[in-house]
């Protein structure tokens, strides 16, 4: 779904079929407001169901239903007609909710279906596995978008706007099918966790929840290194949700054309395969915290390189850039703030850091709008994205992970700890 419908079709789409008649700036303002709106609502609500679906044990339960808020609304990005900017607008807050929504409670099962040893693996593997599933169907996607007649669809002046979408509107169809099929093992094999101890006889109402989520906000305040490595992550990886989010929008309206963008995002799915697992040799050669900061001067550079950026073959080589340190630095600095809590009340703090890489997803696409609002270019707003990069550098660099780590050994031992 991220990979069609977030980061390589449906933007493109939107911008040359749903928004047709709109200035490209104004339909980029557009896609990038709806984006902001999709990732608000799950910010919002993400907390509150998180503590609730920890209190009644039901994280498959709402990530089911967000899920099928998701596949819905992919499946319904079939009825788009030319123009109809704000139908399309509408599904696509719906699926970033479906999406986002989901995640959440995916990420919240993650300590309870790999032990403390090897978790970093398994979060590593995922990354990669999901640029390989991305991968092949956005290859299947592209070669039908670049070849309709291969499914009997009208070419060139024969085909209406209508039969011209078709190939579009059909992969998101396989996107809905896809996301569904490939969801029923997690259903089928993964046990609902069950109830912790401490809430066996707590209330479980809305109110129990915002009361638990105090209490978790609370104790983070005890892990001080831990909660400066969740800013930095609140912050950097905003910038690296929107270049994801926005990429393929900006290269079509500064001209690129359609098919070197889709296959630049395949060439971003293939290469970062080895890459997320590299990120992680590289880790244990000079430490998550560095390897993190390496990868955070690559997108800095990539903001610098996309303001000057006219070419495919430019855009190429932002999308190997790209490649190169997006798994790896989102799954690092997951493992870096794993690493600073104690494992015995990790299901919590992991739920409050899937809850801040929602809110990572709001400010960018929010920031990008205005400056392209203000502007009427996008390339001051990608270039601005360098803001994002550099403060969560700073705020990365102040972080005491041996300090953030003493902490919370001394708390996984039952001693006070000591600053």
């Amino acid at each position: 779904m991220i990979t069609i419908i977030v980061t390589a079709v449906f933007p493109i789409f939107f911008a040359s079929y749903a928004a047709d008649g709109l200035p490209p700036a104004t339909a980029t303002f557009r896609f990038s407001v709806a984006t902001t709106l999709g990732l608000i609502f799950i910010a919002i609500l993400a907390p509150i169901l998180g503590a609730i679906a920890d209190n009644k044990a039901s994280k498959k339960r709402f990530l089911g239903a967000f899920l099928g808020l998701g596949v819905a609304a992919v499946a319904s990005m079939y009825f788009i007609q030319q123009g109809a900017w704000l139908f399309a607008a509408i599904l696509f807050v719906l699926a970033n909710m479906g999406v986002n929504g989901s995640l959440v409670f995916y990420d919240s099962l993650l300590p309870h279906v790999a032990g403390r040893e090897e978790i970093d693996r398994v979060s590593t593997a995922g990354y990669a596995l999901g640029y390989l599933g991305g991968g092949v169907l956005l290859v299947v996607a592209l070669a039908v978008i670049q070849n309709p007649a291969w499914i009997g669809i009208p070419t060139g002046d024969a085909a209406t706007p209508e039969q011209g979408s078709l190939p579009a509107r059909l992969s998101f169809v396989a996107v809905a099918v896809w996301w569904l099929l490939f969801s029923i093992p997690l259903f089928r094999r993964v046990r609902e966790p069950e109830l912790r101890p401490s809430v066996e006889a707590r209330d479980q109402s809305i109110r129990a929840a915002f009361t638990q989520l105090k209490a978790t906000l609370k104790a983070l305040r005890k892990y001080r290194n831990a909660f400066l490595m969740l800013l930095a992550f609140l912050i950097y990886n905003d910038g690296i949700g929107t270049i994801i989010r926005m990429a393929t929008i900006f290269g079509d309206e500064i001209g690129i054309e359609r098919g070197a963008l889709i296959g630049s995002i395949v060439v971003v799915q293939f290469v970062g395969i080895p890459f997320a697992f590299l990120f992680g040799a590289l880790a244990v050669e000079i430490g998550a915290k560095q390897s993190i900061l390496l990868g955070l001067a690559v997108y800095a550079g990539i903001s610098i390189f996309a303001y000057f950026m006219t070419t495919a073959s430019q855009f190429l080589i932002l999308a190997v850039l790209v490649a190169m340190v997006q798994g790896g630095t989102q799954a690092l600095s997951r493992s870096l703030y794993g690493s600073m809590i104690p494992r015995n009340e990790s299901g919590e703090f992991f739920g409050l850091f899937a809850v801040f890489e929602k809110f990572a997803g709001i400010f960018g696409p929010a920031i990008f709008a205005v400056a392209v609002g203000l502007t009427q270019s996008s390339r001051n707003a990608v270039f601005a994205l360098i803001v994002f990069f550099v403060i969560g550098a700073v705020l990365l660099f102040m972080v005491d992970v041996d300090e953030g780590r003493r902490v919370a050994q001394e708390v996984e031992r039952g001693e006070s700890p000591t600053h």
